[in-house]
């Protein structure tokens, strides 16, 4: 029974992260209760995302905020998913690491009284001893 649990919850986890978001292309669309057509379940706003619960060659079953109904692949777009927070805290964990020449290493912080930070705002134009010309650099390095 457990094992079934497991199975069950792993690919809801999967599911979950694998959920495709569509939208209308032009204007309002209708989902239909059947793949060909047939009755109408409902009518998605232009702006409504519907999520992909079956996709086929032609056509898709999607869930909406009106309902769930099939409509054709012609008619829809899919939406760009936000790449979401990336980055990590790693307060309160210990960090083991191994070198492979042992040396000293430091992790330096930010908020040290002493740290003055580094200006990179800097013009090249000074360390520039003439003006080069690109087809003599070329020339000269026989490159053409």
């Amino acid at each position: 029974m457990k094992k079934v649990l497991l199975i069950a919850l792993v690919l809801m986890v999967g599911v979950s992260f694998g959920a495709k978001k569509v939208k209308s292309k032009l204007g309002d669309i209708d989902l239909t209760k059947n793949k060909d057509g047939g009755a109408v379940v409902c009518t998605a706003g232009f702006n409504d995302e519907l999520t992909i619960v079956k996709d086929d060659e032609t056509e898709v079953l999607v869930k909406g905020n009106c309902g769930q109904g099939w409509v054709a692949k012609s008619k829809v777009e899919y939406v760009a998913q936000l790449a979401g927070d990336k980055s990590m805290k790693l307060e309160g964990v210990d960090v083991v690491g191994w070198l492979d020449n042992p040396s000293a290493v430091f992790v330096l912080e930010n908020d040290d009284l002493d740290f003055d930070g580094v200006n990179i705002d800097r013009d090249f134009k000074e360390y520039l001893q003439h003006t080069m010309d690109r087809e003599q650099t070329e020339m000269r390095n026989n490159e053409n």
